[in-house]
């Protein structure tokens, strides 16, 4: 277990959270490797079906980071966020997941150090967790049996 290192997908916004991503890389910021980075235009634009899909093909953790609350571009876009990212906590739960393998964070572009952060915090707590459970292992009652 030493030597797992998760495969985290991020799902980041592009007007707020990715240009936090970059400050963090232009200001040499570290954080481990662990994420791979989708760049959306909206962190509203993320469908549960995408979240499923990461964990679907292998993914230990997924985080989704968006405006801040009342900054967004699209106006309402991460109030939507808010709301799949509740119903997929529970989605996952209910499928035999650790919710905490979601996490959703507000990041802006002048959010560098905060972004490094989230992404230190969140490798650690997916470690701590350790690999996710493959889809096959999911138990029956999710499956709809």
């Amino acid at each position: 277990m030493k030597d797992f290192e998760p495969r985290i997908i991020a799902f980041l916004c592009n007007w707020c959270s990715y240009a936090g991503a970059d400050l963090a890389g232009v200001s040499r910021f570290q954080y481990p490797p662990n994420i791979r980075v989708i760049r959306v235009m909206c962190s509203g634009s993320v469908s549960p079906h995408h979240v499923l899909h990461a964990f679907q093909r292998g993914a230990d953790g997924v985080l989704v980071a968006g405006c801040h609350i009342g900054d967004c571009h699209y106006l309402k876009g991460n109030y939507m966020t808010v709301k799949r990212v509740k119903f997929l906590e529970g989605l996952l739960q209910f499928a035999g997941y650790d919710s905490a393998r979601l996490r959703l964070e507000w990041i802006s572009a002048a959010e560098g150090i905060k972004f490094a952060e989230v992404v230190r915090d969140f490798t650690e707590k997916i470690k701590q967790l350790g690999p996710a459970p493959s889809f096959e292992a999911v138990p029956e009652r999710a499956l709809g049996a």
